[in-house]
């Protein structure tokens, strides 16, 4: 229309023309209010401009209700919106309202065209309608009258009834069949559990994705874009020549666990995640790769619960030989300080009774570790609360430190049980402990029996006192000094908390 303005130094006015053509047309708005009319779409709606203009459509024209039709026609323009192509409805049953007469079956053919402007944005969508409705009628006569025995058709009953409208009528089904298919298509696209994309071309063109995949790459907006554009932080990490080889050579590639670094935020850090995916090319009607498909799901959480496995499984064994260690070097001490088998029965079951006791401690923190008092108060219980005083801050071991306090203490309270202060009615027991270095924090810790018999030093050193001594210098990486003194027997320890996280 441009072009006929500028041509031949003619004037042409545009809207006249527009107006005078027999055929009806309208003018709609990108939201579908009418912009504009000729006198021939006047004529056969019998409706004014003044009553038009300004008005949804399908305010004006709602089919009398038949809701299947009144979507149709909305499809239909809602194609040419998202598209920017011309659309057809070969036929369309649609009944307008006419004064007097009410809602009034018609048939019509109707084609939709996009008006762009010079940015190539839609401005318009331009419709152009014929009413078929007498040619329907005619068609139906003629079969009536082939289904009253009269004679055969003629050459209009097969024009009428076999080749125009039954042409478009099998059309029309047909491309609302694949539109149905199509939209079910993209319903399970969209729907997919896993994440789905759709590349297109060599440079991998994002043509569509569904919201799993939007939700892994931190819903930006990526249509319309190549994947280097899209994802820039995939830079190094195999995924563009991945892509580039399928395209390349048509055989598809899967990766299992991979581990792949996305920034799911705006200006966000990277983040590790992990991926089951297939990279699966897409051939045109030539056999030619023109894209691929991207399919896949979001491992992450199994595979990180694989490693905590894996972790725990290792941790878990490193655990059970440092207890059987222990136990068969108790067994072996034991063994050695007892030649009574009765004796020695007491003496293991009680160690081991004292290791199970650390155990469960650690069990409830689930092996993050124990509090020094929760561990003194296990090994001295037996022995009464009102006879042990224990004095200090909450102080939290590691699991070995733990495990060696508890062998520390039950050694103790069985000696101040056998021959030290706890062995008479009046004996009691102080436990005095304090953390000093705040930067490098070392336990001082006081055992000190009172009231108790008077003390002599051993002529030789027994499986306690090996004990002892083997785990605060091996175990604990500490210091510890006995005291036989005439009062009582004292023990000092000074043992440094952060050795655990060195090791």
């Amino acid at each position: 229309m441009k072009e006929l303005a500028k041509s031949g130094g003619l004037s042409v006015d545009l809207a006249s023309a527009f107006d005078a053509s027999p055929n009806p047309y309208m003018l709609l708005t990108p939201d579908l209010r009418y912009a504009g009319m000729n006198r021939a779409y006047l004529d056969v709606t019998q409706r004014s401009r003044e009553d038009l203009l300004g008005q949804h459509v399908m305010a004006a024209f709602d089919a009398g209700g038949d809701e299947a039709n009144a979507a149709r026609l909305l499809a239909s323009f809602e194609k040419v919106l998202a598209t920017r192509q011309v659309d057809h409805i070969p036929m369309l049953h649609y009944a307008i309202p006419l004064p007097d007469l009410g809602y009034v079956d018609r048939y019509w053919s109707c084609t939709h065209s996009p008006v762009l402007d010079e940015a190539g944005e839609l401005r318009y969508i331009l419709q152009h309608t014929s009413d078929i409705t007498e040619l329907q009628t005619l068609r139906r006569q003629a079969s009536e009258r082939r289904g009253a025995g009269g004679e055969g058709p003629s050459a209009l009953d097969s024009i009428l009834s076999g080749q125009i409208l039954r042409r478009a009528e099998d059309m029309q089904a047909d491309n609302q069949r694949l539109a149905t298919e199509r939209n079910q298509l993209v319903d399970m696209f969209m729907q997919a559990p896993g994440f789905v994309a759709v590349l297109s071309g060599p440079e991998h063109v994002f043509q569509m994705y569904n919201p799993a995949y939007g939700q892994l790459i931190g819903h930006r907006a990526i249509t319309g874009k190549a994947i280097r554009e899209a994802l820039p932080e995939l830079v190094g990490q195999g995924y563009y020549e991945f892509l580039d080889t399928v395209f390349e050579t048509g055989e598809p590639h899967e990766g299992r666990g991979s581990r792949v670094q996305l920034q799911r935020t705006p200006d966000g850090p990277l983040e590790t995640v992990y991926l089951n995916f297939i990279y699966q090319p897409i051939r045109d009607g030539a056999g030619k790769v023109a894209g691929i498909f991207v399919q896949g799901h979001d491992v992450t959480d199994n595979v990180l619960a694989a490693d905590r496995q894996k972790l725990m499984i290792d941790e878990l064994n490193h655990r059970v030989k440092n207890t059987l260690a222990t136990v068969q070097s108790i067994a072996m001490q034991t063994a050695r300080s007892h030649t009574d088998p009765k004796s020695f029965a007491e003496s293991f079951q009680a160690r081991l009774l004292a290791v199970s006791h650390t155990h469960d401690l650690l069990t409830r923190s689930h092996w993050e570790g124990a509090d020094l008092r929760a561990i003194l108060e296990h090994e001295t219980e037996a022995h009464g609360a009102q006879r042990i005083s224990l004095n200090g801050a909450p102080v939290a071991l590691g699991p070995a430190a733990a495990l060696s306090f508890g062998m520390i203490f039950h050694e103790l309270a069985t000696n101040a049980a056998k021959y030290g202060a706890l062995s008479n009615p009046d004996g009691r027991v102080l436990v005095d402990w304090a953390v000093a270095d705040q930067t490098n924090p070392v336990l001082h810790l006081t055992w000190r029996e009172l009231d108790g018999p008077s003390v002599v030093e051993p002529t030789r050193r027994g499986f306690g006192s090996r004990l002892i001594e083997r785990n605060v210098r091996h175990d604990l990486a500490g210091q510890v000094t006995v005291e036989y003194a005439t009062s009582g027997f004292t023990a000092e320890f000074m043992v440094p908390l952060d050795q655990e996280k060195s090791e």
